[in-house]
């Protein structure tokens, strides 16, 4: 990835984290928005010296179209250029059809799913231009088939998979892949809070899904697009 430029939306939360750290290692430009001041300085210091000069973060509401658009034209002036766009800004929450406030849901379609779209519609300009591109999106596995109890959480995280795979056809002609992971249960922080009995011996580390992002952002990957990778 030496000399190519990377965007991790939500790259300072635990999952965009080893995201950021996988893409640094392997010679990335790595360009992540944050919110939360305390991840942005917990990332920081987990960069080597060798890489750090090649972090750029930046206060960016990922929900904000202007925010983010904005925010993509300041790397393209630059850089000249936006190589990788990683969505992996994200949220979870419970309940069923009948006890879920339409509040909720719209918090989960704007977490799982706006924030994909906009970033998408934010880089698409680069890559096109530059006839090179990937992006890819973080969906579940949990809604594959999809799950009720927690359906928000479902029906967004599935909509992220049907539009990558629409985009896919969009962009393919102009030489850009759009692909997404599905990670299952990942062993993060929050998910050992909330699941403090839990056999965790099936759960996936966040390096092992940040590890196949890579891959599908590489040239090893030239040829998959619409993809929807189980993790």
């Amino acid at each position: 990835m030496r000399g190519r430029v990377v965007i991790v939306s939500g790259g300072t939360g635990a999952l965009g984290q080893s995201i950021c750290l996988t893409f640094l290692r392997a010679g990335a430009t790595v360009c992540a928005p944050y919110v939360v001041e305390e991840e942005q300085v917990a990332l920081r210091g987990r960069v080597g010296s060798a890489d750090a000069g090649r972090l750029e973060m930046a206060p960016c509401d990922v929900t904000n179209e202007a925010a983010v658009a904005a925010y993509a034209a300041q790397i393209v002036e630059r850089h000249r250029r936006i190589d990788v766009l990683v969505n992996a800004v994200g949220g979870f929450a419970g309940g069923d059809l009948a006890s879920t406030p339409l509040a909720e849901w719209n918090r989960m379609m704007t977490l799982n799913l706006s924030t994909a779209v906009v970033a998408c519609r934010a880089v698409l300009p680069s890559m096109t231009g530059a006839r090179w591109g990937r992006i890819v999106n973080v969906a579940s596995r949990a809604v594959v088939p999809p799950q009720g109890g927690f359906i928000a959480y479902t029906v967004s995280k599935a909509a992220v998979i049907t539009l990558t795979q629409a985009l896919a056809q969009e962009v393919r002609p102009h030489g850009i892949t759009v692909n997404a992971v599905l990670p299952s249960t990942m062993d993060t922080p929050a998910n050992r809070r909330a699941m403090p009995d839990a056999d965790r011996s099936g759960w996936v580390s966040t390096e092992a899904v940040a590890r196949v992002i890579v891959f599908l952002a590489s040239e090893d990957a030239a040829a998959v697009t619409g993809a929807a990778v189980p993790v």
